[in-house]
C-alpha cells in the first residue's frame, strides 16, 4: 500500500505562546520522532514561515534543527506557501507576491538554500490568478481538494497527475474522505486487505497529538508495517506522465458541493450572507489600501506588522460559526475574531501621516461595529448553549 502524506504545520503569528508550545509539544515533536524512528518513511510538509519565527522565539531551535536533518536525509520534502497564511485568492496580487517571497526567506533562514518544487495554498484555497503567480515563482506543482476537479466529491482518479491549463502547474488531488478521519486508524484497516492501493491525505500537522490523542500509537504502528510504502509528492509526480489538462474550480479543502453549486467556494472565510465576515473584509480592504498607499510613512514597517497578522485566514474563519464535528469545536470564537480585527485597526492607527486622519476615524467606526456585532451574537446565540 502506498501513502502520500502531506502535513500542514501552522499557528497564527499572533497566537498566544501557550498555544504554540502545546502544538509543538503534542504534535510537532511527535511527527519528528516518528520520522526519526522510521528512516524509510517520507512526508511532504509545509511549515509556514510565521510559525518558524515563533518557534525560534519560544526556544524551539532544537525542533527546527531536527526537522532540518530530516530534510537533508530526504525524509521531509518542504514546500512553499504564504508567510502569514493569508487566503490567497482573496488577496491583492502584490500581497500574494510579498507573502510568497517572505515565506521563502523564512525557510532559507532556517533550512538554507532548498529547492522547493511544490506549493501549499493556505486552506488549499485555489483560483487561477493565484496559481499563475505561484508558477511565476518557479513552483512546479500544487495539491488541491478533489472537489476542484468538477465541483463534486468522489469523481477524481487519485493515481493520476493532472495539469492546470491556466497556470501549467501540475496538480494532484487530496482524498477528503481519508483526510477527514484519523488517517493512521483508517489506513491500518485498509492495509489488511488493500496491498496495492494509493492513499493521498493532507491534514493539519496538529491532528497528530493536539487535536486527536492517539492512545494506541497508531501512527507509529502504521509506519512499522512493511507493506506500507511512503513517498514525497515530488517523487510521485516525477514518476508519472501528465494524464490530463484541466481547469480547476475555485475552492478550498473545506468547500462543499452545495457551496460550489452556489458559487460560494470560500464560504468559511467570505460568505456573502455573513455580515460579520463582510464587515471584517471591509476593514481589511481599508487597512490594506491605506497601509500600502503610505509606504514612505515612518511607521510603515510597524503598520504592516499589524496588517499581515490581521489578514491571516483565522480572522475570518473564526467568524464562520460552522460545526465540523471532527477533531475541532465549532468555528466561532469572539476572542479570536477580535484578535484579528484589533490587528487590522492597529495597522491604520499606527500610520503617522496626518493625511490618514479621516481613514482612521472610518476604521474605528467599522471596528466598533464589528465588536458590537460579534459579542451581541455570542451572548445571544452561543453562550451557555
Amino acid at each position: 500500500m502506498k501513502w502520500i502524506n502531506f502535513l500542514h504545520l501552522y499557528q497564527p503569528v499572533n497566537a498566544d505562546p501557550a498555544i504554540i508550545k502545546e502544538a509543538a509539544e503534542k504534535s510537532y515533536y511527535r511527527i519528528v520522532s516518528a520520522l526519526e524512528k522510521s528512516p524509510r518513511t517520507k512526508f511532504t510538509i509545509n511549515i509556514t514561515g510565521c510559525l518558524l519565527m515563533r518557534l525560534d522565539e519560544l526556544g524551539y531551535g532544537d525542533l527546527i534543527k531536527r526537522i532540518n536533518k530530516l530534510v537533508k536525509k530526504g525524509q521531509i520534502e518542504l514546500v512553499g506557501s504564504a508567510a502569514y497564511h493569508a487566503l490567497l485568492p482573496l488577496m491583492p496580487v502584490a500581497e500574494i507576491k510579498k507573502q510568497i517571497r517572505e515565506n521563502e526567506l523564512f525557510l532559507e533562514k532556517y533550512f538554507g538554500r532548498y529547492k522547493m518544487r511544490g506549493f501549499f495554498l493556505p486552506e488549499m484555497a485555489y483560483n487561477s490568478e493565484a496559481a499563475k503567480i505561484i508558477k511565476s515563482f518557479g513552483y512546479q506543482w500544487i495539491m488541491l481538494s478533489e472537489i476542484a476537479y468538477n465541483g463534486k466529491l468522489n469523481s477524481v482518479d487519485f493515481n493520476k497527475v493532472y495539469q492546470d491549463k491556466t497556470s501549467n502547474l501540475k496538480v494532484i488531488f487530496r482524498s477528503r474522505a481519508f483526510s477527514k478521519c484519523y488517517v493512521p486508524s483508517c489506513l491500518l484497516e485498509k492495509i489488511k486487505n488493500d496491498k496495492n492501493g494509493l492513499y493521498i491525505t493532507a491534514t493539519d500537522g496538529e491532528l497528530y497529538g493536539l487535536r486527536h490523542i492517539d492512545h494506541g500509537k497508531e501512527l507509529e504502528k502504521l509506519l512499522k508495517r512493511k507493506k506500507l510504502q511512503t513517498t514525497t509528492i515530488s517523487e510521485f509526480i516525477g514518476r508519472k506522465e501528465i494524464e490530463k489538462k484541466i481547469i480547476p474550480r475555485p475552492c478550498s479543502w473545506e468547500s462543499t458541493e452545495e457551496e460550489m453549486s452556489k458559487n460560494n467556494p470560500y464560504a468559511l472565510w467570505h460568505d456573502k450572507k455573513n455580515k460579520i465576515q463582510q464587515d471584517i473584509w471591509q476593514l481589511a480592504r481599508l487597512a490594506y489600501n491605506i497601509v500600502e498607499g503610505n509606504k514612505k510613512d515612518k511607521n510603515y514597517h510597524f503598520s504592516r506588522w499589524h496588517l499581515v497578522r490581521g489578514l491571516a485566514s483565522c480572522t475570518f474563519w473564526w467568524a464562520s460559526a460552522k460545526d465540523f464535528r471532527l477533531f475541532s469545536p465549532i468555528s466561532w470564537s469572539p476572542d479570536e475574531i477580535e484578535r484579528g480585527v484589533n490587528e487590522l485597526v492597529r495597522a491604520v492607527r499606527t500610520l503617522d501621516s496626518e493625511k490618514t486622519r479621516a481613514i482612521k476615524i472610518k476604521a474605528e467606526k467599522i471596528h466598533i461595529r464589528i465588536k458590537h456585532d460579534i459579542w451581541t451574537k455570542h451572548w445571544a446565540e452561543y453562550w451557555k448553549k
